[in-house]
């Protein structure tokens, strides 16, 4: 059961063994601690503590060695936690400690040029990290009337995106793609070449050699006095892959509030619901839609919805999240049905044209940004419905120009993408290192479809 010891009977060399394996932290005015009673792998069950669901807490086992994690159920005598160390030993009387009932995200200007991991400690050789300010990890609502307007065009350096996608300063929008069509490398472009004053990067469940080679390019491109990166690799627990998606949503909303124009990049949102699935599953939850439990679905809007602009000053925080359709199935997929009913826009990339070597390979007519028509010219717009008219009227016609059956004449509008069809190719395509801004963008677009 429960052990309550008051702090100040608490022995010298009790609080030296504390001191070395725990952070000395006190819930209340007392340490709270409890005895594993069961574990089933994954799930410790310990006798009770007075904590909520997300609660902090250390586990120690008989060789000295800890393993913090999280509260995911409580029970009238006992509580769950997962640890967020799989590989960590754990046994029958081993000792939890409580550490945190509410989890805080420590934030401030000190994370400006650092790689943290998904509970806050740094990964880079830059030495310890003191931030001198909190916020809460699950964030709070905020009342959507009372949240400014998206009036500002957000130049992401890409020509495609910049003239017929057009992002605002607070949009959220999503990159659908199956794997290996260049998801990671078009948000190298746009992390690289974005206009923001803070730029928070969160790579959840990605690969480890590609974790850093991210880092270093963005690192490379930007003052590092304006990048924060939170990188937790596949092999790190499900929880800790959820908390670092909550993390780096934390640390956009404290420089919001600060009234910066906030651009947050996580790649993916996908292995964040997979971790949450796991999670789900563990605890009993019933899968629904191919293998989601409820909990998922609930997820992703409680994370989307914490971005967007402010309430209280010109901040804003840009959030874009890479999406991995399995399969290429950007239609049916639940996590990519969730979060193209949540987001601003949805920008679908292609493995036909992956395929023909154009990156980035943007499907112009499968993707669309919702608040375009609202922060750009209507000259923009009309010549934005030209290309996008020819390039279907050209792949729907493909196969008889290829084979040769058209014949020109016969249809005024094929005849001008046909006409223009190679200037369309050099237009989508552009060099992972090159940039263009939104006024150039805009004179090519225009240029492109009057025929100069």
């Amino acid at each position: 059961m429960e052990q309550v010891l008051p702090v100040e009977n608490i022995p010298d060399n009790i609080w030296e063994h504390i001191a070395s394996n725990f952070k000395r932290r006190t819930v209340g005015s007392c340490i709270h601690t409890g005895s594993v009673i069961a574990f089933d792998g994954y799930i410790v069950t310990v006798s009770s503590l007075p904590c909520i669901v997300g609660s902090l807490c250390r586990i120690t086992n008989e060789s000295g060695s800890s393993v913090t994690g999280e509260v995911v159920r409580i029970g009238e005598y006992s509580v769950d936690i997962v640890p967020h160390d799989n590989s960590f030993s754990i046994s029958i009387g081993d000792k939890a400690v409580l550490m945190e009932v509410t989890q805080d995200v420590h934030v401030g200007p000190e994370l400006l040029g650092r790689v943290i991991d998904g509970l806050g400690n740094p990964l880079d050789d830059s030495g310890p990290l003191v931030c001198g300010n909190k916020r809460h990890l699950n964030g709070s609502s905020v009342n959507p009337f009372q949240r400014n307007e998206i009036t500002e065009v957000l130049d992401v350096g890409i020509r495609n995106i910049n003239a017929n996608l057009t992002i605002g300063r607070g949009q959220r929008i999503g990159i659908v793609a199956g794997s290996g069509v260049g998801k990671s490398i078009l948000l190298s472009m746009i992390a690289k070449s974005a206009e923001a004053d803070v730029v928070v990067i969160a790579l959840i469940g990605e690969r480890g050699r590609e974790l850093a080679s991210f880092t270093s390019q963005v690192l490379a491109s930007h003052s590092r006095d304006k990048v924060v990166v939170v990188a937790v690799p596949a092999d790190r627990s499900p929880l800790l892959r959820i908390q670092g998606a909550k993390r780096a949503t934390a640390i956009a909303e404290h420089f919001r509030d600060e009234g910066k124009n906030v651009l947050l990049i996580m790649d993916s949102l996908t292995r964040v619901a997979h971790a949450q699935r796991e999670v789900g599953l563990a605890l009993g939850e019933q899968p629904t839609s191919r293998g989601y439990p409820p909990s998922v679905i609930s997820l992703l809007p409680a994370l989307i919805e914490r971005t967007g602009t402010s309430v209280a000053n010109s901040g804003s925080i840009t959030a874009i999240y890479t999406v991995l359709a399995d399969g290429d199935n950007v239609t049916s997929d639940p996590v990519v049905d969730t979060a193209r009913a949540i987001l601003d826009g949805h920008i679908v990339l292609s493995r036909d044209l992956a395929q023909l070597g154009i990156y980035p390979a943007v499907d112009l007519n499968q993707s669309v940004s919702r608040l375009m028509t609202e922060i750009v010219e209507t000259e923009q717009l009309q010549s934005s419905k030209l290309l996008r008219k020819y390039i279907s009227k050209y792949y729907e016609n493909r196969d008889l120009i290829l084979m040769g059956g058209y014949v020109q004449g016969q249809d005024a509008d094929l005849d001008k993408a046909m006409q223009l069809w190679p200037s369309i190719i050099d237009f989508l395509k552009q060099d992972a290192d090159e940039k263009c801004d939104y006024e150039t963008s805009l004179k090519t677009l225009i240029g492109l479809v009057s025929g100069a």
